[in-house]
């Protein structure tokens, strides 16, 4: 099942990067994915992830929560520091060979973290496995449209931006495959996906989501919290 939902979540990258390369669809749309997924994934790291994991690890958990947390800081905005979601306007810093690939190599590791928060979650449930492949593939699509959208902003063509896109997609699998091999480490994996989920969320996405001074962006942030509790009520035993 992992495996299987690792592969839906890797072609969300790789729809996210077909929407850049077309262009004629509203980016708005792009915009209430950041504003859902951010409130989503806060939640589902708060509620299930981090509690889940000090269960497993005991309170030991919450140094992988932060090393989790800094990993993805390090990789996005040390190596890549031009990085974040959404469209890629500054053509003249991406037009730099080093820029681009930057952008490129902390959007690996972070998806490869994708894979290892949807592998974790279902080696301990299956509930935690689906509400851990929600919450990453609300963000897949941005994913996508920000790698396409920093390619074509350096000057590649269509091609190579959907390619990137796709290498986002075989990252996740990656994460999906190795933690599923590496089942004994489950106790490092779940607090570390935790940590990451927590980053993509608090500073990646939210940030994105206030530049837009509309109040359904902000609403559909606590939807997103909303939706998980709802679905707690409704289907988690």
């Amino acid at each position: 099942m992992a495996a299987l939902l690792g592969l839906v979540a890797a072609a969300g990258n790789l729809i996210g990067g077909y929407f850049v390369v077309r262009k004629d669809w509203p980016r708005q749309f792009l915009q209430y994915f950041l504003a859902l997924g951010a409130g989503y994934m806060l939640a589902v790291a708060f509620v299930e992830i981090i509690p889940e994991a000090v269960h497993l690890g005991g309170e030991q958990a919450l140094l992988f929560v932060l090393i989790g947390y800094f990993l993805v800081h390090l990789f996005e905005h040390t190596l890549a520091p031009h990085f974040h979601f959404g469209e890629e306007t500054h053509v003249e810093e991406m037009s730099h060979h080093r820029a681009r690939t930057s952008v490129l190599l902390g959007l690996t590791i972070h998806t490869f973290f994708d894979g290892v928060a949807i592998a974790a979650g279902f080696l301990v449930s299956t509930w935690l496995g689906a509400v851990m492949f929600f919450a990453v593939f609300l963000h897949k699509l941005p994913e996508g449209f920000t790698v396409a959208s920093v390619v074509l902003a350096s000057g590649q063509g269509k091609r190579n931006a959907i390619l990137a896109a796709g290498l986002l997609g075989a990252a996740t699998l990656l994460g999906v495959l190795l933690t599923s091999a590496l089942q004994g480490q489950l106790k490092y994996a779940l607090p570390l996906s935790g940590g990451v989920t927590v980053y993509v969320a608090a500073t990646d996405l939210l940030p994105e989501v206030n530049r837009e001074p509309n109040w359904r962006m902000a609403l559909l942030v606590f939807v997103g919290v909303a939706s998980l509790l709802i679905m707690q009520r409704l289907f988690h035993v």
